[in-house]
């Protein structure tokens, strides 16, 4: 989550007393722009369930454009889930500023009640074997 406006949401909604999944990992980042591919799937590869990023809106990023290389990496991460069997819709990108500590909790509470449709994380406790196609775009 960006330092910026998505932390600041998260911050109205608790300054707010608006509630959230308990089980939300807040994990800060600069800017989404710095969200990596690797990462994502290493979050994956440690035993989550799923995994949003949430970014300022698209057009009002600190950085310019970290929130459109955050979206396109999001994007290309989803096929890369979909391609090991995972299924790219337990990664999702939201956009939210500051003052949406609202918007912010109901995309906590929409993503989690979607991973608990899906279930676990069926790579749990398994060794990932990633395609070599997926293996070279790490690199």
């Amino acid at each position: 989550m960006c330092i910026y406006c998505a932390y600041m949401a998260a911050d109205t909604a608790g300054a707010l007393r608006i509630k959230y999944p308990a089980d939300v990992k807040l994990v800060k980042l600069p800017c989404t722009g710095k969200t990596d591919t690797r990462y994502l799937l290493e979050a994956f590869e440690q035993g989550a369930d799923g995994v949003c990023v949430v970014g300022c809106p698209i057009g009002n990023c600190h950085h310019v454009r970290g929130n459109e290389r955050g979206r396109a990496r999001v994007k290309y991460t989803k096929k890369l889930l979909d391609e090991i069997g995972l299924g790219g819709e337990r990664l999702e990108m939201y956009f939210v500023s500051g003052g949406m500590g609202m918007t912010f909790a109901n995309a906590m509470r929409e993503m989690t009640e979607r991973v608990r449709a899906l279930g676990p994380n069926p790579l749990k406790n398994e060794r990932i074997c990633l395609p070599p196609r997926t293996r070279r775009a790490l690199r």
